[in-house]
């Protein structure tokens, strides 16, 4: 009995979160994500996305991409690696130059890296000053008003992740460019990514907590395009790699194709 009435507020809470995050998706906040007004008319940005790896953009990132594209901003993104740990990398850049086409993302605005001391791999760390001056050259000859990368954790903890954000977090810091604003993906709890709607309604909640447009819980409004991009991905989804595969997918539809959080670099 005691665990048919846990199921059952499970269920409900499950349900009610469901129900808040329609409710969320149409209506629209005043101070939505790079919603800033300039002269009364909206000020389209032009953003920089840095990530670590091909594939990131698509399992991570894409409900902010969608936003971008969708709201009129100007998107790059920079790809610091080829991802070329299985001696892919070649394969695997390719792969997001498709990706991208499927999430609208000029090609002509893609750069895929593949310098020797940015390679894929845990055990190999990244210079932070090195991640700052290829970041800054990039911001420099895009003309980019606006950041976004992983946060201090890097959502999955890899370490090329989080060497991207001290590379960033230390270019922002170090720089002069003091007018280039940075945002950073929130990296929620093992729980809280499985935990479906419960999770963005909880996302919704604590950024909505943070006055001053500090932090934005961005829902998807199109997962099937987001699902459609990481499937380009099909060097990743090999039967060697079954089980790991499997927990993508879950990850993916539980946490990262549902919505994003993202908050300014403080």
């Amino acid at each position: 009995m005691a665990w048919l009435l846990i199921i059952t507020s499970l269920l409900v809470l499950w349900i009610a979160s469901l129900c808040k995050i329609l409710h969320q998706s149409y209506t629209p906040r005043v101070d939505a994500f790079l919603s800033d007004k300039d002269g009364g008319a909206f000020r389209k940005r032009r953003v920089l996305l840095v990530i670590a790896h091909p594939d990131d953009e698509s399992m991570f990132f894409s409900p902010m991409i969608n936003y971008l594209i969708s709201k009129g901003h100007q998107l790059h993104i920079l790809c610091l690696s080829t991802g070329n740990a299985d001696g892919m990398g070649k394969i695997r850049s390719d792969e997001l130059y498709q990706a991208c086409a499927v999430l609208k993302v000029p090609l002509q605005q893609v750069k895929v890296l593949d310098d020797l001391n940015l390679q894929d791999g845990f055990g190999l760390p990244w210079n932070h000053d090195l991640v700052a001056k290829i970041v800054e050259e990039e911001i420099i000859s895009r003309g980019i008003d606006t950041i976004v990368t992983f946060d201090n954790y890097g959502v999955s903890g890899h370490c090329n992740h989080r060497d991207v954000h001290y590379g960033v977090r230390k270019l922002l810091n170090d720089t002069s460019q003091n007018d280039i604003e940075g945002w950073e993906l929130v990296t929620t709890s093992i729980f809280r990514k499985y935990s479906g709607p419960v999770d963005t309604w909880l996302s919704i909640l604590y950024a909505n907590r943070h006055p001053g447009g500090v932090m934005h819980c961005l829902i998807n409004e199109h997962p099937k395009k987001s699902f459609a991009a990481m499937a380009q991905h099909a060097s990743q989804w090999v039967p060697e790699a079954f089980c790991i595969t499997f927990q993508l997918y879950l990850h993916k539809f539980s946490e990262e194709d549902q919505h994003v959080t993202v908050k300014k670099f403080a």
